[in-house]
């Protein structure tokens, strides 16, 4: 099996990490939720860095990605890091892209002296779930994410 390495994204990424983006929400059934551009990218990870992007490579190929930033837990008293999103293309799945990706998020968090490293995961994809057990993560019972945007955002923010 190739070995898979890991590489952070570089500005002139954009254009891949919109297209793992997209790959991402067409598996969630979400494609027409995205919005994003190049360009938004471009200005949210390089410019005002309030996210960063790490890619699973095999062969020098891009096979997928992870997409975090940094939260804060108020009880721990401090940073955590949250995964936006975690996508590896369908022919690379099973070959440790992944672990490896979720392997270096967890090397970063402890290297920055966080607290823990979270996710959601949509209730249906029961291979993610599945995968996400087998790497020792626990659901979290009891909690419910809430989410406010567009209308309701501006109407709250007003």
């Amino acid at each position: 099996m190739a070995e898979v390495t890991i590489r952070p994204a570089e500005r002139g990424d954009v254009g891949l990490i919109l297209h793992f983006i997209r790959k991402l929400a067409e598996y969630e059934k979400l494609s027409g939720q995205v919005v994003a551009t190049e360009e938004l990218l471009e200005d949210w990870l390089f410019d005002k860095q309030k996210a960063e992007v790490l890619f699973a490579c095999v062969d020098g190929r891009e096979a997928g990605f992870a997409l975090f930033f940094h939260n804060f837990s108020t009880f721990l008293g401090r940073a955590g890091i949250y995964l936006e999103d975690l996508y590896v293309d369908e022919a690379w799945r099973g070959r440790g892209c992944g672990k490896a990706l979720l392997r270096e998020l967890a090397r970063i968090a402890l290297k920055r002296g966080c607290g823990r490293l979270e996710w959601s995961c949509l209730d249906w994809n029961t291979p993610g779930i599945g995968f996400y057990l087998s790497l020792g993560a626990k659901p979290m019972e009891g909690w419910t994410v809430y989410r406010v945007t567009g209308d309701a955002l501006k109407e709250l923010g007003t």
